[in-house]
């Protein structure tokens, strides 16, 4: 029989009421059964969370989630106190080190927290900035004129939600320091002696509550990718990164004169640029200073992004949406202009003018509104209005000073609008043909009989083939078969107009029954968990990476919503006598001969000594030239079609043991980064990218 594996289960962090009954003691009350009912409500049946207790009680208020975003988010608090001290002008170093035992120390030569006693509460200072919320030197007075930390919460949740902080201040040549644990002083502050620091300074170490965090894992790689942002957005401003981790130190260490210029570059690189030079503006306007910049690339992607204060607002917000309007107004009124547009009804949109554009919005606010403490979306009316002027008057002189660049920019908005029609026209066609027509393939899609999407899955096989032994092998019920006639169409270098005329996309694109683009309708999803099953060698995985990168481009709702999977075939059957085995990897592989090889011996060796079968049974046992062993088949995988359909069920399709990967973009600019260099059209950055991984490839098939 087949090894069996266990079905994947997700490990969901620990809710925000969960989290805070470990930190929180019960009433009698809450001990009672919940079906009872409440005997009384009075006054004291109110209950006042003092202190930080609010913080643990429902931290997801705090810092968004509790898993590994929420966790990281530690670190962008922190690290926000120190370049808000360099938009002040103050520090002009910040180190961020990662240490052994889930620990991080962040350092900045800014002024340093202030130690002496508060006026209002009596005590440090310090103490009251880490142990008190909505305490901190931005809500008032001439401390910071723009701020990221606009709550005044971000280093007290900090503490709250820690086993351990520590925060240490230079200040006037001397060292002073105090500790606290889960955010509960655990001594007054203290001058522990001369600074160690040239100048001024603050120092904070923090270690993560496991009663708060499920997991706690930082990533070097997240942390390095966040920094070297604020390093662009606060330029003249050095950002280290030390991982202390490993055997040896890694180091990481940003410095960008050029601030949003070198930043819109450095997305830039790999890509084909229209522009000979990027556009870059910064002005004040209604007391909000705007900076934004642009370069205009032959992709077809947009990617804009803006902040706030350094503070990035992944959901846009009111200087985004000005930002838009002058782009798409400024460059009709150019167009119209110059005669690019004849008709008055004849409007470049907003899509027209923002394809394959990577733009940066950044504004500094007094007064910043955000949604919410992570700061998703900027709220302030006045960054829109500031933005759209500011914007507005550089791009209509960018285009004058530029008109090479002007007619590249145009002439590529021109060809956008033309094939967003086009698409227009070929969406209707494909939409119009309903759920399940147009499919006239060599294998139709065989489709479950189940008509709940939570229920049903749709398996994305390449070829008849292996469309045969999924048809025959699965639960037809629940499972749906989609077979694709060889390589489908690139569509990293192909409009979605060019893109619906392939028939395989076209009907991929019907029978997931979401529409496309604007008319995509995630509730109309036919399954709810679509399956790429590919080959195991070179050609399916080339299939895949075209099916991954169409998924990406026209229905990442699908990957942030959990819908797309990856099938995990095995690579060898390994069989001994009647006893069958799959291997999904090398080392598996080798483990289950190594196993069976041991079970033989032992076999072998419970016989009599004397006994001539006993010699038999360990020359079966012993491993040949080339690490086979007597005895034991090994078949290689190259195809699915290879397999039967009994056997596909039991091994890839069978939710009992089947193995499947959830596809999840967690960085988007990095991958959308790796799409670009693997399958876009510029030839050398790809070449660079395989001469430097060249040397990890173990097994070429030639």
């Amino acid at each position: 029989m087949p090894k069996k594996k266990e079905p994947k289960v997700e490990k969901k962090p620990a809710s925000d009421k969960a989290m805070a009954g470990k930190a929180v003691a019960k009433s009698p009350e809450a001990t009672k059964s919940a079906s009872a009912k409440p005997t009384s409500y009075t006054a004291k049946d109110i209950y006042v969370l003092e202190g930080l207790e609010p913080v643990r009680k429902r931290p997801g208020m705090y810092i968004g989630t509790t898993d590994l975003a929420g966790l990281h988010h530690l670190i962008w608090e922190v690290v926000d106190n120190s370049i808000d001290e360099a938009m002040a002008g103050f520090a002009k170093n910040i180190r961020v080190e990662l240490l052994s035992d889930n620990k991080i120390a962040v350092t900045d030569d800014g002024r340093g927290i202030p130690v002496e006693v508060h006026a209002q509460t009596k005590v440090s200072a310090l103490e009251t900035v880490m142990t008190t919320l909505h305490a901190g030197g931005k809500f008032g007075g001439e401390s910071y004129k723009v701020s990221g930390g606009l709550h005044g919460v971000g280093v007290s949740v900090v503490n709250a939600l820690s086993t351990m902080l520590k925060a240490e201040v230079s200040r006037d040549g001397n060292l002073y320091e105090q500790e606290y644990h889960r955010g509960k002083p655990q001594y007054k502050v203290r001058k522990v002696g001369k600074s160690p620091m040239i100048g001024t300074g603050t120092k904070v170490t923090f270690q993560p509550d496991p009663q708060i965090f499920p997991k706690i894992e930082f990533d070097v790689k997240r942390v390095v990718d966040h920094l070297r942002q604020q390093a662009f957005l606060t330029k003249g401003v050095k950002i280290e990164v030390i991982d202390m981790r490993g055997d040896a130190p890694a180091y990481h260490s940003f410095f960008f004169d050029g601030g949003l210029l070198s930043f819109v570059k450095y997305l830039s690189r790999g890509k084909k640029g229209l522009q000979e030079v990027p556009f870059y503006v910064q002005k004040e306007s209604e007391n909000v200073d705007v900076e934004a910049t642009f370069n205009f690339t032959n992709e077809l992607e947009i990617q804009e992004l803006s902040f706030a204060n350094n503070i990035y607002t992944p959901d846009g917000g009111m200087h985004l949406t000005g930002f838009r309007s002058a782009l798409t107004r400024t460059l009709n009124d150019y167009a119209r202009a110059e005669g690019y547009l004849k008709s008055a009804d004849d409007n470049l949109t907003g899509d027209d003018v923002r394809e394959g554009m990577i733009a940066i919005v950044s504004v500094k606010i007094q007064e910043p509104q955000f949604e919410g403490q992570t700061k998703a979306r900027l709220g302030n009316t006045e960054a829109r209005t500031a933005t759209e002027v500011v914007v507005g008057e550089g791009i209509k002189n960018f285009l004058e000073r530029n008109p090479g660049d002007a007619r590249r920019v145009i002439e590529q908005c021109l060809l956008a609008a033309k094939a967003r029609k086009a698409a227009k026209a070929a969406k209707d066609t494909v939409l119009r043909k309903g759920a399940l027509e147009g499919l006239a393939l060599p294998g139709k899609l065989a489709d479950c009989s189940s008509r709940n999407p939570e229920d049903s899955e749709m398996f994305i096989v390449e070829g008849d083939s292996a469309g045969g032994s999924a048809k025959q092998g699965r639960d037809r019920r629940t499972q749906a078969i989609l077979p694709l006639k060889g390589k489908i169409l690139n569509v990293e270098k192909s409009r979605i107009d060019k893109m619906l005329l392939n028939k395989e996309i076209k009907a991929l694109v019907v029978a997931l029954g979401t529409a496309i683009a604007e008319s995509f309708d995630i509730s109309r999803l036919r399954y709810h968990k679509i399956v790429l099953m590919t080959d195991a060698d070179v050609d399916g995985s080339h299939i895949r990476t075209l099916l991954l990168t169409l998924f990406y481009r026209y229905f990442p709702q699908l990957i942030t919503n959990g819908h797309l999977y990856i099938a995990q075939p095995p690579l060898y059957q390994v069989k001994s006598g009647k006893e069958v085995r799959y291997a999904y990897a090398d080392a598996e592989k080798d483990k289950i001969i190594a196993e069976i090889t041991k079970n033989k011996a032992l076999k072998a060796k419970s016989k009599a000594s004397e006994n001539s079968e006993e010699t038999e049974e360990a020359a079966e046992a012993a491993p040949t030239e080339g690490g086979e062993v007597k005895g034991i088949s090994i078949q290689r995988y190259k195809g699915l079609g290879e397999m039967n359909p009994a056997q596909l069920w039991e091994t890839t399709m069978n939710p009992a043991n089947r193995l499947l990967r959830k596809v999840i973009v967690e960085d988007a600019k990095e991958a959308d980064r790796l799409f670009d260099i693997l399958l876009g059209d510029e030839v050398e950055p790809r070449k660079q990218f395989i001469q430097s991984r060249a040397q990890y490839v173990k097994n070429l098939d030639i």
